[in-house]
Formats: structure tokens, C-alpha cells, sequence
């Protein structure tokens, strides 16, 4: 889980002057000196808009601050004088770019980003959330250097704690998930005080120190060194070592397990 901080600078894409224009996109066109030009325009399949004075204009494919610039100049060569054309566009409605919901909502797919939706507004547009969902919706937003970057936002602390700063807006071509909740078994066998089975959910940690609890704790006569038995894809099986103390005082990292683990907890003489 990201920390708020982190989780703020991820919290907008790139600006919108980055956003690329597609088809079906609205744009809002306004000349401060010749308002016969204003108006609202769809994009047509072919990337152009049809303006009833300037004629059929290429978009699609241009930056928002690069399509001004060409209707600047259209219309410098044409209609105004060269460097007396304020031109200003503005994408009013986003239909290139959908919001993409996938995983454990009553409707997954693609909501239409021509209103700013936040993340709540998307699950309640979506009907909900499942009963089997997980604790965290990951959203996976491009960058202008079309790089992803994923944010995990913690679900009981948005919709139990009521957290505001994780209902973050969502934009253009935004892929938001929520995994489905499931069960990962591991077994914890010798001292312990309840050996056998323990069963995760997926939205727990699953670690050393989580199944022994889960286990009951460690017997008087528990060894504190602790050994996992690991089944790699290839079927050979992997023994992990921890020492039991040097984890529960910080001097060793707690070891996340995986379903199937083997946890050993051998016996002292001493």
C-alpha cells in the first residue's frame, strides 16, 4: 500500500495541455476577437472536426496546446491578422479514452470519462462492490511517457473509515481493479500450540509470524530456528531458514509465505 504522500503525487496524470485528442472526443473551441468561431465540436472517426466556418480541421493526434496552435494559424491565414488570434480549446467531453473497472463490481467495464468521476462515483455507477471482493482497488494510470504507475487504495479505510483523500479522481484511460478475494493455505506442524492447516485471506499478510499466531504461538519447547519447506514450479522443494527471535525483535524481516508452505517448528532438548 502507498503511503498519502507518495499516493498524492500519483493522484493526477499528466496535465491535460499532455492529453492527446482522439475521435470522439468533444472539444470547445473559443477565438476572444471573433466569437462567430466559438462553439462545441464532436470528432469525427477520421480525427477532424467540422467547423462550419474554417471547414474540416485534423485533430486527432494533437496535444491540446498543438491544436491551438493550428487553429491559430488557419485562421491568421485566412480570417484575422497574424498574432491577433486568442484561441483557446478545451476537451469537454473524453469518449477516446474510457475508464476501464474490472474485478469484483456488480457491472465491470468502461465508464465514459466525459464527467470527472471519482473513485466512489465509479463504484456506485459500477452497482457496488461484490461480497467477495478484496481490501484494496488498484488503479493503474498511464503517464505521459507511457509509463504505468499502479496506486492501491485501501478499501475498508475508504468506504468503513470514510478516509476522503483516497477518493481520488479518476481520468482518461485510467484501469481500475478490484481483485476478488481468495484463500491461501500454508501448514504449520510440530510445537506449536494449535498445529495443522491455517487458512489466509488474500487480503491479509500472509507471514511467518501472522501463522504462528494464527497457530496459537510457539510451545515452551519450540526451537526459535524455524523452517519453511517451499515448492518451486519446477517441484523441487526449497527450506527457507528464520530464526523465530531475531524476527520478533526486529533484527530479521517477518518472510511473507505462499500458498503451500510448509512451516516446521522443531523441538528444543535444552
Amino acid at each position: 500500500m502507498l503511503g498519502l504522500a507518495w499516493l498524492a503525487l500519483l493522484a493526477a496524470p499528466s496535465t491535460a495541455q499532455d492529453y492527446v485528442i482522439g475521435p470522439r472526443d468533444v472539444v470547445a473551441l473559443k477565438v476572444v476577437q471573433a466569437p462567430e468561431f466559438d462553439g462545441s465540436f464532436k470528432v469525427g472517426e477520421s480525427g477532424q472536426i467540422n467547423h462550419p466556418l474554417i471547414g474540416d480541421v485534423q485533430l486527432a493526434g494533437l496535444t491540446r496546446p498543438a491544436a491551438e496552435q493550428k487553429i491559430r494559424e488557419l485562421l491568421e491565414v485566412r480570417f484575422l491578422q497574424k498574432g491577433r488570434a486568442t484561441v483557446s480549446l478545451e476537451v469537454g467531453e473524453y469518449l477516446s479514452r474510457p475508464i476501464h473497472l474490472l474485478g469484483a463490481v456488480k457491472k465491470p467495464g468502461q465508464l465514459p470519462s466525459f464527467r470527472r468521476w471519482t473513485l466512489l462515483q465509479a463504484i456506485t455507477e459500477a452497482g457496488g462492490l461484490n461480497a467477495g471482493r478484496g481490501s484494496v482497488a488498484q488503479i493503474t494510470r498511464r503517464a505521459g511517457n507511457g509509463l504505468g504507475d499502479r496506486i492501491d487504495i485501501d478499501l475498508d479505510d475508504l468506504l468503513l473509515r470514510g478516509d476522503p483523500r483516497l477518493n481520488l479522481p479518476l481520468f482518461p484511460d485510467d484501469v481500475v481493479n478490484f481483485p476478488e478475494s481468495y484463500e491461501i493455505t500454508v501448514y504449520c506442524l510440530g510445537e506449536v500450540v494449535a498445529p495443522g492447516a491455517i487458512t489466509f485471506s488474500s487480503s491479509e499478510d500472509v507471514t511467518l509470524m501472522a501463522a504462528i499466531a494464527k497457530a496459537g504461538g510457539l510451545t515452551d519447547r519450540a526451537k526459535r530456528r524455524i523452517v519453511i519447506k517451499r515448492q518451486s514450479e519446477n517441484g523441487m522443494v526449497e527450506d527457507i531458514q528464520a530464526n523465530y527471535k531475531d524476527i520478533l525483535e526486529g533484527r530479521a524481516p517477518n518472510i511473507t509465505l505462499q500458498k503451500g508452505d510448509l512451516i516446521q517448528v522443531g523441538m528444543s532438548f535444552l
